[in-house]
């Protein structure tokens, strides 16, 4: 059983928040679209969690998706709150993006 250390938590806690922020951030000044990320989120969260290879889920959907959720509902509470986390970085870049135009700034 693979153990996380408290300071390994928090500081993959910040960096997830940050880095999907960021990102975040990014695509809603280049593509114009507030909730990309959010949107986009779910899918980058299950290619984290994948270990299938990806031709599998074109040539064998019913073995290869079953595999994916198990593996989703099999994660560590540490892992979740680490995922989330990064989840509330996307809607946060979100929100700080429609403050910014509310407030007159027109990003690109």
């Amino acid at each position: 059983m693979n153990e996380i250390h408290i300071l390994q938590l928090v500081v993959s806690i910040i960096l997830f928040f940050i880095l999907f922020a960021g990102i975040g951030f990014l695509l809603n000044m280049v593509l114009r679209l507030t909730w990309v990320m959010a949107i986009i989120y779910p899918v980058i969260v299950l290619l984290i969690v994948n270990q299938e290879k990806y031709s599998r889920f074109f040539q064998e959907p019913a073995e290869a998706f079953p595999v994916l959720f198990e593996r989703v509902i099999g994660l560590h509470f540490a892992d979740i709150i680490i995922l989330v986390s990064g989840f509330m970085g996307a809607i946060a870049s979100g929100i700080i993006m429609k403050l910014l135009r509310k407030a007159g700034y027109q990003m690109f």
